[in-house]
């Protein structure tokens, strides 16, 4: 009997469903252009919001950092990987999130892995929206919490949980913009029934920062909700344009975090090159909304020339842009003809949505120019139609 059977019957599904990831490799650096096995194509893939992944400022500060502080940190933060600079970038990001603390780890997923457990464990219930990110429902499994998932953005749902729960504590968590969607958290209702209940609250912003609320501050920065939100996760891979996470609060729950957290005790700190960019990378941000102002004009631009085509965009309110297919076959299919065209945009299918709602998710960054995205608009044209969906 062979007992690795189930691996070549389940890739064998997976390829009969459309639902098989086919993974493209990158031999260029990212940008609105990138070389993608061999050829040069429109990137409509990356989270690279605000151009940031190769801007210049980033690679000079990375590589001083390494000439100054060696290429790995050799050390878990909480015995002796934690750098000068680790505690510049908490200092920079507190300030810019508007509260008092914040503390720095190797990626927005073990941020949310770090944060759940130490807030929460057994005899305790995590409230949860259903199209919260993995990391999220990875870290409310590790807790032991009971979880209870309300339907998505539905408050009276969530309202109607809480008032049943005979919890210990209780943490209400939300995405603040939904990854696969674009759309926002109605997080001032999130808020408000939380507080009626005596729960905690933890907003994940990866996709808000560098996005939404003034100069991209985020979702609590955008509904003015600063003081009532608990914890902050953020990334620092997507906006910022480098890689890791963050947890932002107040001190007394970030020096509680720096006791109990597991990635910050147990895995090796964040590279000094990588701390030093995603410094640039706010000092960009904190010194002006330039591009923050050029990503949103051309979402605005991009979506309304989709929609007049005739795609559906689904609910989208931000520059995240799905096009929706529903069938998964279909949306690999729609992928390939434009990815024959130069248009790299991916096809994703669940697990990563829903079953039955699979689409083209297009990331529209600062760095493209009118001219990328109308050559991206006629390509989804001619696809398009040579599909049939529009």
């Amino acid at each position: 009997m062979d007992k690795l059977g189930f691996i070549d019957d389940e890739m064998l599904r997976l390829g009969a469903a459309g639902l098989l990831n086919v993974v493209r490799v990158i031999g260029s650096a990212q940008g609105p252009w990138i070389t993608v096995g061999g050829r040069e194509v429109l990137n409509l893939c990356s989270n690279n919001y605000l151009g940031l992944a190769n801007d210049p400022r980033l690679k000079d500060a990375a590589k001083r950092a390494i000439d100054e502080f060696g290429a790995g940190p050799a050390a878990v933060r909480s015995i002796a990987g934690t750098l000068t600079l680790h505690r510049e970038l908490e200092k920079r990001l507190a300030t810019f999130k508007g509260v008092e603390a914040a503390l720095s780890l190797q990626s927005g997923f073990m941020a949310n892995l770090a944060v759940i457990p130490a807030l929460v464990g057994e005899g305790d219930e995590i409230f949860s929206d259903e199209l919260n990110h993995a990391s999220i429902i990875d870290g409310s499994r590790l807790s032991k919490a009971k979880i209870t998932r309300y339907l998505h953005a539905d408050t009276g749902a969530l309202e109607a949980a809480l008032a049943g729960s005979q919890a210990v504590r209780k943490l209400v968590i939300t995405d603040g913009v939904f990854s696969m969607d674009g759309d926002l958290a109605p997080l001032p209702d999130v808020v408000a029934a939380a507080e009626r209940h005596s729960a905690m609250v933890m907003v994940d912003d990866a996709h808000g920062e560098g996005v939404v609320g003034r100069g991209g501050r985020g979702i609590v920065e955008h509904y003015g909700l600063h003081g009532r939100v608990d914890v902050e996760i953020g990334t620092l891979s997507k906006a910022f344009g480098v890689v890791g996470g963050y947890i932002a609060g107040t001190r007394r729950v970030v020096d509680y975090l720096v006791q109990k957290a597991r990635p910050f005790l147990f895995s090796s700190a964040l590279t000094a090159a990588d701390t030093a960019a995603c410094i640039a990378a706010v000092e960009i941000l904190q010194a002006s909304g330039e591009l923050v102002d050029g990503l949103w004009a051309n979402a605005q631009y991009f979506q309304a020339k989709m929609r007049a085509l005739g795609f559906d965009l689904g609910r989208t309110e931000t520059p995240i842009t799905p096009v929706m297919m529903g069938d998964a076959a279909i949306a690999q299919k729609l992928s390939a003809a434009l990815f024959d065209e130069g248009v790299f945009a991916q096809a994703i299918g669940f697990p990563t949505v829903p079953d039955g709602k699979a689409r083209i998710r297009c990331m529209v960054s600062a760095a493209h120019t009118v001219a990328d995205l109308d050559h991206a608009v006629e390509k989804f044209r001619k696809a398009g139609r040579m599909a049939g969906i529009i």
